[in-house]
């Protein structure tokens, strides 16, 4: 199936909340693990830059893996990062973890040389990929750990029919919705390589860990 483009932005309060509010700790628990499966022993006591960390639902489950690091979590949605606060206080996180509101490419973050990138679900919400790729290079130092985990475009519309029941039959009908779209907003693991490719980043891996996720990773 060609992209589907979505909306940058999960800014409705509404919808920002039924996110937040969803299990989502199989892919982020997996998230956090398949990171210290490709980067053992890292960030250690550095610094981390989370892109697009939305509610913060993996920032904080990373954090706590990762017990001696500073993370600096950024997204554009004010209404993200206002659940994102709540669950960093709720986590006691507030002396590593700084929030920062700001739109990609032009957020003012105020880190050049992080020791890792990470990133989960935000390349299909991009009308431009090389702004993820090009974000990273700029502000993770040389050598810095990349890590990105993101959904998978199906192949047919019968497979993002049955995802969509495997995965979402339960939840609330705008988590349906936004799960459907998502899908169809996703990019395949060739379309990933290209984008390296392009971006100078050609050493980094892709690999296909689930029915729905793909994950790229490597060293900027």
């Amino acid at each position: 199936m060609e992209r589907r483009p979505e909306p940058e932005l999960m800014d409705d309060e509404a919808q920002a909340l039924a996110y937040a509010q969803a299990d989502f700790s199989e892919a982020h628990n997996r998230f956090v693990a398949l990171f210290t499966e490709c980067f053992p022993g890292e960030p250690g006591s550095g610094v981390c830059l989370d892109l697009g960390c939305g509610a913060a639902d993996v920032l904080v489950r990373f954090a706590r893996a990762h017990p001696e690091c500073r993370i600096d979590g950024v997204d554009g949605a004010p209404a993200m990062l206002a659940l994102a606060q709540v669950a960093v206080d709720a986590a006691h996180l507030q002396d590593r973890v700084r929030l920062i509101q700001g739109y990609l490419p032009g957020a003012e973050l105020p880190g050049r040389d992080y020791d890792a990138v990470i990133s989960n679900s935000l390349l299909h919400h991009l009308a431009v990929p090389s702004v993820l790729w090009e974000t990273a290079k700029r502000h993770g130092r040389p050598g810095a750990a990349l890590f990105v985990m993101d959904l998978l475009r199906p192949d047919t519309p019968a497979r993002l029919d049955e995802l969509v029941r495997r995965h979402a039959a339960d939840a609330p009908s705008v988590l349906q919705r936004d799960f459907r779209n998502s899908l169809l907003a996703a990019y395949r693991p060739d379309e990933v390589k290209a984008q390296l490719e392009h971006a100078g980043l050609g050493s980094c891996r892709v690999s296909v860990i689930s029915d729905r996720h793909w994950i790229a990773f490597g060293r900027l």
